[in-house]
């Protein structure tokens, strides 16, 4: 009698396993062929939040915490610190240029301009009432550019940044992250993940959704073709199966064998997709979204990386903690 319930208990362990092991397919990925990302040695420990560049690529900025300001002129391969007179605990955290003429915001409330590729930056005065700190810009022409909040207030300058118009009557409240499309959409998520609230041009206000889950929201931006992505707790990505963002494909989880945070995606082709993490984490679908890869090589650098971003599909940056960057390096495949 005990060997025949021995026996059965066996077999009950053994479909319990299998069973566990066939919903999680990429419970072990398999590691990319190839390390496409090389790191690049800043004079630097700050954390880096984002980059630009001047049309010919090879020109380009970096900021990030504790005022740190960064440029290049030979394509991302070297960069020197540059100093502005800011107080030190500024934090920068966006930067963009359309031609010659550049922008960079900050929190405690800082807006610079520059009309000749970053030789000199002058600060620009920013009302006392504006609701919450910059925390984006968007350079669109001359004299043009689009600014967020903190809190999701929305304004566009048409005459270098001495008067700004507001783009949404109300602010939508404090944000985790903002993301803008090419065609001027936005998309924001609540700093506690609860929901998140979308825009478009000619809207009065936000317009607030539910989350799909119970999973807090990290992280939300636009795919290539103008629909949406979001990353959530416990390492979930989601793309929307249209414009409408109330419409979810089936939540997916990359790799089950990590626990590390997803903090941003980017696409660096139409089909190819990166997703990067806490503690070296990062991911790469070749067929947009549907299977997936992992990059061990760089999980020796432990450090999360918080931003990725392509400039076009051969030149590309993710930017970190403590003045990580890497590079993407195509003639390395």
């Amino acid at each position: 009698m005990y060997s025949i319930l021995k026996f059965w208990k066996q077999i009950f362990i053994i479909l319990s396993v299998a069973i566990v092991c066939s919903g999680c397919k990429n419970a072990f990925l398999p590691s990319i062929s190839y390390n496409p990302w090389e790191v690049i040695h800043l004079p630097t420990q700050a954390a880096l939040f984002d980059i630009g560049f001047i049309d010919n690529l090879k020109h380009g900025w970096i900021v990030g915490s504790d005022a740190t300001l960064l440029e290049t002129t030979d394509g991302g391969e070297t960069w020197q610190p540059k100093t502005i007179e800011l107080e030190e605990k500024t934090r920068l955290t966006s930067v963009s240029f359309n031609g010659k003429e550049g922008w960079i915001v900050g929190q405690p409330s800082i807006l610079l301009h520059t009309n000749d590729e970053g030789q000199s930056w002058n600060v620009v005065a920013l009302s006392s009432k504006l609701p919450g700190a910059p925390n984006t810009i968007t350079a669109l022409g001359l004299n043009s550019a689009e600014m967020t909040t903190d809190v999701g207030a929305i304004y566009r300058t048409e005459d270098g940044g001495q008067n700004w118009h507001a783009q949404v009557e109300d602010a939508v409240g404090v944000v985790r992250n903002i993301a803008r499309s090419p065609n001027g959409k936005y998309i924001a998520v609540s700093a506690k993940g609860n929901f998140y609230s979308t825009w478009a041009p000619g809207q009065k206000s936000w317009v607030p959704h539910n989350r799909q889950n119970s999973r807090r929201l990290e992280n939300m931006g636009f795919t290539d073709n103008d629909h949406l992505w979001l990353l959530a707790r416990g390492g979930q990505v989601r793309f929307s199966n249209g414009e409408n963002p109330e419409e979810w494909g089936e939540a997916i989880n990359p790799d089950y064998a990590t626990s590390w945070g997803l903090l941003d995606l980017a696409y660096r082709t139409p089909d190819e997709i990166w997703v990067s993490g806490g503690s070296g984490n990062l991911l790469r679908s070749t067929d947009g979204g549907k299977t997936w890869e992992k990059d061990r090589e760089v999980e020796n650098i432990p450090e999360n990386f918080y931003n990725i971003v392509f400039i076009n599909s051969e030149t590309g940056f993710i930017l970190g903690q403590r003045g990580t960057l890497l590079k993407y390096n195509g003639s390395l495949i």
